[in-house]
Formats: structure tokens, C-alpha cells, sequence
């Protein structure tokens, strides 16, 4: 009776431990599948907006540049400013976005870059009210605006680095 006894325990109890460890098993593996989608949503959050913080500093650069030609050409109107404070507008935004997603090195760029439009945009808005600073012309503004394509392209192939398009050198 006994040896019968230890029998059907083994059996139950082997049957228990068996089933524990499977179920233990999943749970790894759906932690795993988390673990994974979780990391896939990041990357493409992380790429999503990469890819807005590049196109509008881009085109904050491009209409610094704009602008720039059209205080050599012509005197500005609104429609000009307007065109300007968008750019500024949306690059803020992006910036503001890849502040709280994006990691220390590409954000250590993204400052250069920010910093880099914001001091130009002065210098123009400066210079379009006839009130510049000491040294600052027209001239002036248009290198510090055309230094900034090598910053953008720092600040791009560090987020390329990031998001494993390119490999660190």
C-alpha cells in the first residue's frame, strides 16, 4: 500500500512539476515576445522622429538661407517672417520631441544643431530690424547659417549610428 501510495504521488507530483515548468517556460517566452515588441517600438519611435528632427532643422536651415537672399534682394514682408517663424516653430517641436526620446550622444548633437539655427535666426531678426550686434552683418549670418549643414550632418550620422544604420567607426 505504501510503495502504491509513493507511486501515485511520484506520478502526480512529476506530473505537477512538469506542467510548473512549462508554464514557467511560457512565461519567459511571452516576456521575451514583450521584451522584443517592446524594443521594436522604441526603434521606431526613436526613427520616427529622427526622421522629423532632420527634415525640419533641414528646412529651419534652408529658410534661414531663404531669408537671408531676400534681405540682400528686397526689403521683407510678412509673408517672408511668417515662412521663417513656421520653420522655427517646427523645428522647436521636434526638438522638444527628441529631448525625451532620443539618447545623450544624438541629443549632444541635436543642442549643437539647435543652438547653432537659434543663433542665426538672432542675427537675422537682428539685422532685419536694423539693431546688429557688433560684427554682425549679412555676411556674417550667411556663413554661421552655411556652417550649420556640417552640424546636420554630425547630428544625422550620429542618429543613423543610433538606430544601427551605420556602424560606429
Amino acid at each position: 500500500m505504501i510503495i502504491a501510495v509513493a507511486g501515485v504521488a511520484g506520478t502526480l507530483g512529476g506530473s505537477f512539476l512538469a506542467q510548473r515548468a512549462s508554464e514557467r517556460a511560457k512565461r519567459r517566452e511571452i516576456e521575451l515576445v514583450r521584451d522584443h515588441e517592446e524594443a521594436r517600438e522604441n526603434l521606431l519611435l526613436r526613427r520616427t522622429c529622427y526622421v522629423e528632427l532632420n527634415r525640419d532643422a533641414r528646412q529651419f536651415t534652408t529658410a534661414l538661407n531663404q531669408h537671408l537672399h531676400v534681405m540682400r534682394e528686397r526689403s521683407v514682408e510678412e509673408t517672408d517672417r511668417e515662412a521663417l517663424d513656421e520653420a522655427k516653430r517646427a523645428h522647436r517641436d521636434r526638438y522638444s520631441q527628441a529631448q525625451m526620446i532620443a539618447p545623450d550622444d544624438v541629443l549632444v548633437r541635436a543642442s549643437e544643431v539647435n543652438q547653432a539655427l537659434n543663433k542665426v535666426y538672432g542675427q537675422v531678426k537682428r539685422l532685419e530690424r536694423e539693431e546688429p550686434e557688433s560684427g554682425e552683418t549679412i555676411a556674417t549670418a550667411v556663413r554661421a547659417q552655411a556652417e550649420i549643414w556640417d552640424l546636420l550632418r554630425a547630428l544625422r550620422t550620429a542618429m543613423r549610428h543610433d538606430l544601427g544604420v551605420t556602424p560606429h567607426e
